[in-house]
């Protein structure tokens, strides 16, 4: 997806990569869309009382996801949601969340999307975010982060400015991800000092953070599927990305992703505090 990748200033190595990424959700979109907002069977992966839905399309997308890499890459490895890990021989690992959001993909709400990110080592190389119901994509390249719609245009994404919560827009995916106790309680302190509190984003409120509309995404308990492809984006916009305690986020955990450094370490400090 030449149009899209927009990478002549890249090294060959990376520019491959990247063309990789694009290439394997325009693979993996006309998978998902088949099922979107059409009658669709749905399991439930939680063995233990709760709901954790997969469907025909979450698994078909990343099937042919991984059978792709596997023949370009036979050397790297795969972390996926629906089949597992994949264990290369090299330092390379792809990262793959064929349906982020599956519980607003089968309530027909486009804010559901494809992940893949690629890890170098432990350090997250590249991230894409793919939306091919509205056509929307995001992705990092090494100096910066971009979108595009379903006409073509690219835009370069800027976080934007926040230095204080009170200013601050705040989204998680649902506030009954939250535990009772601890969590909660930090989800209670934010929302009583920011501006504004939206729920059921998925992975297109980090995405929306990355472009400059949101200033906080604070969520707990998620994997490293679920998070991993989404730091390049945001942190090549100018954002920050973390645990709650400050860490790396790239194994996923209570994660904290902030526009502005300065909302970041506030945030920290009310977690402490929490």
């Amino acid at each position: 997806m030449t149009e899209r990748s927009g990478t002549s200033n890249v090294p060959s190595g990376f520019h491959s990569l990247l063309k990789c990424a694009h290439d394997l959700a325009d693979l993996s979109g006309p998978v998902t869309l088949k099922h979107f907002r059409k009658p669709v069977a749905v399991d439930n992966k939680d063995g233990k009382g709760g709901f954790d839905p997969v469907t025909v399309a979450d698994r078909g997308a990343e099937r042919i996801i991984v059978k792709e890499l596997k023949r370009r890459f036979a050397d790297h490895g795969v972390i996926g949601e629906e089949y597992g890990t994949y264990k290369g021989t090299s330092r390379y690992n792809w990262v793959l969340d064929p349906i982020d959001g599956t519980r607003s993909f089968i309530i027909g709400s486009p804010i559901w999307g494809t992940l893949i990110g690629l890890l170098d080592g432990e350090t997250p190389l590249l991230g894409l975010m793919d939306q091919p119901y509205t056509g929307e994509r995001f992705w990092s390249e090494q100096k910066a982060a971009f979108s595009s719609n379903r006409f073509g245009k690219k835009t370069k994404l800027k976080t934007r400015a926040c230095a204080e919560l009170k200013h601050a827009i705040l989204t998680t995916t649902h506030p009954d991800l939250f535990a009772a106790g601890a969590q909660q309680a930090v989800l209670a302190s934010l929302k009583s000092r920011v501006r504004m509190a939206r729920y059921g984003t998925d992975c297109y409120g980090y995405c929306m953070l990355a472009s400059g509309f949101i200033d906080l995404v604070v969520e707990p308990d998620l994997k490293i599927y679920d998070i991993a492809p989404l730091i390049p984006i945001i942190e090549k916009a100018g954002g920050v990305v973390t645990t709650w305690d400050g860490k790396p986020a790239s194994r996923g955990g209570d994660i904290i992703a902030a526009g502005d450094a300065r909302i970041h370490a506030a945030v920290l400090k009310l977690i402490a505090k929490a």
